[in-house]
């Protein structure tokens, strides 16, 4: 079963790309939190490499500094939410991928999703398809500070979609039938 939501591009054509993988069976994927904003400011210390520009130049330096800290953003916040919402009773890896494009970006992050949680995500994705980022950010929000024991701000996907005007899709995939083990690949797309 394949299932595609948003924007999805199956294979980025971009010539240069970084990876970095993480195997649920070394190291717990909770106890690998605090590494995320590493693996995020590690991908965007790389990609800042590749804009060059005029050394001490403040269009450059700000340019830069810009880039680094969308990619910072973004990476952190896919990581986080594979590995939030990771099914721990597999031990399919989660992975991320940065692609340079002649005119952006593209992230891709794959991990294993619990069969049961498909359809509430899979409903999480059309009310974020079909309504407007910045009304369901406003939304969100609200929600949250009318409840004051949730945990989760559920910001995340809607700051990426209403303050990096980012193009997001998924795929849902069955990578294995028994045990069910299905597979989600989150695609961001930034232009930059």
């Amino acid at each position: 079963m394949i299932q595609i939501f948003g924007d999805f591009i199956d294979r980025p054509s971009g010539h240069e790309y970084l990876i970095i993988g993480f195997s649920p069976s070394s190291i717990p994927l909770q106890q690998r939190w605090r590494n995320n904003g590493l693996s995020a400011d590690f991908l965007a210390d790389y990609l800042t490499t590749f804009f060059p520009g005029n050394e001490g130049e403040p269009t450059t330096i700000y340019r830069q500094a810009e880039i680094k800290s969308a990619v910072s953003y973004i990476a952190n916040e896919l990581l986080e939410n594979a590995m939030k919402f990771n099914d721990e009773t597999s031990q399919y890896p989660i992975d991320i991928k940065l692609h340079l494009e002649s005119d952006g970006l593209i992230f891709s992050v794959a991990n294993s999703i619990s069969p049961l949680a498909v359809g509430k995500f899979q409903a999480y994705i059309q009310e974020l398809l079909a309504g407007d980022p910045s009304e369901l950010y406003i939304q969100q929000l609200e929600k949250n500070a009318a409840d004051e024991n949730s945990t989760a701000s559920g910001l995340g996907l809607l700051t990426l979609l209403s303050d990096y005007t980012a193009k997001i899709g998924w795929k849902f995939e069955t990578v294995q039938k028994d045990p069910e083990i299905i597979a989600v690949t989150t695609i961001v797309q930034l232009k930059v």
